[in-house]
């Protein structure tokens, strides 16, 4: 299986070994802090401004594998409880449905169906039973050890179950107001371009989501597709940028990526309502695990 990785920007010239250890040092700190912590006051309304937009995304493809009454499934990365409560409808109370993440506070209400565990997937031992489906959005882009992530989710699939992924490409299209046509899209864009750069400097793949359907060949499974969602306007999306701008403005400006005034005016411009902002495109792949060989699929 092939994996992706942080590269390091590091000068060619070779330094002495203590600015080494302290350049080691200082990646390892920076690639373990999530730059969009769950904890943060904004996160909530991140949150459920993804939910909003990407919701009913996952749901379609959720439904077109079939989930049914009496699954076990694993949903990597919850975060908010939208698809854990939706999962643990269908599987109904003759099935299962373990919700994971590094950080568990705002999954924390009791949810029919739904157990609640702390669990880092690119770092800790996978969970002790087998799945039906393991779904994860939006996470294994952030995770730095993707590749092991990405192997520890496939070995917890039982034979002939599907793992789906939706991860992020802002590659594919960085801008957020694709229509540059005044200095309110020029200022939303180089506010993107600045988050872009952050992301990157915390070992976020932003090409990610398009390795997918590769990756899950190579991993052996059967069955791959997948396809993009991208929308261009609304009002899920303004509160989507809003809500980000707030979590992590404060971080683009420590950084020296943006001015304090540029954070606070895009702000502004967003209040008025009349930016038509874009997200990154979501690439949702999903495949199967094979049923060992001589045994019909049913």
């Amino acid at each position: 299986m092939v994996g992706v990785t942080a590269s390091d920007d590091s000068s060619r010239l070779e330094p002495c070994r203590g600015c080494q250890a302290m350049r080691h040092d200082q990646r390892v700190n920076r690639q373990h802090d999530y730059l969009l912590d769950n904890k943060d006051a904004a996160a909530g309304a991140r949150l459920a401004a993804l939910a909003e937009v990407f919701d009913p995304v996952t749901f379609r493809h959720l439904d077109s594998l079939g989930i049914a009454p009496g699954w076990c499934c694993w949903e990597v990365g919850a975060g908010a409880p939208t698809v854990p409560r939706w999962l643990g409808g269908r599987v109904g109370a003759q099935g299962r449905v373990l919700a994971t993440d590094i950080d568990v506070g705002r999954i924390s209400e009791p949810i029919l169906q739904v157990e609640v565990r702390r669990h880092d997937v690119g770092r800790d031992d996978p969970p002790a039973e087998y799945f039906d489906l393991v779904h994860a959005r939006l996470v294994l882009v952030h995770v730095v050890q993707r590749q092991r992530a990405l192997r520890v989710m496939i070995e917890s699939l039982k034979p002939g179950g599907w793992l789906l992924l939706e991860d992020a490409d802002p590659d594919l299209q960085p801008l957020a107001s694709p229509d540059e046509s005044g200095p309110e899209q020029l200022l939303a864009n180089r506010v993107r371009h600045a988050f872009r750069l952050l992301m990157r400097q915390r070992g976020v793949d932003l090409a990610y989501g398009r390795t997918l359907p590769r990756l899950f060949r190579e991993a052996g499974l059967a069955e791959v597709q997948a396809d993009a969602y991208f929308p261009i306007t609304g009002p899920a999306c303004a509160a989507l940028e809003r809500a980000t701008v707030e979590q992590i403005g404060g971080q683009l400006v420590t950084a020296g990526l943006c001015s304090a005034l540029e954070v606070s005016q895009h702000l502004a411009n967003l209040a008025a309502g009349g930016l038509d902002l874009a997200t990154a495109p979501l690439v949702s792949a999903w495949g199967r695990r094979p049923y060992p060989r001589g045994r019909p699929v049913v």
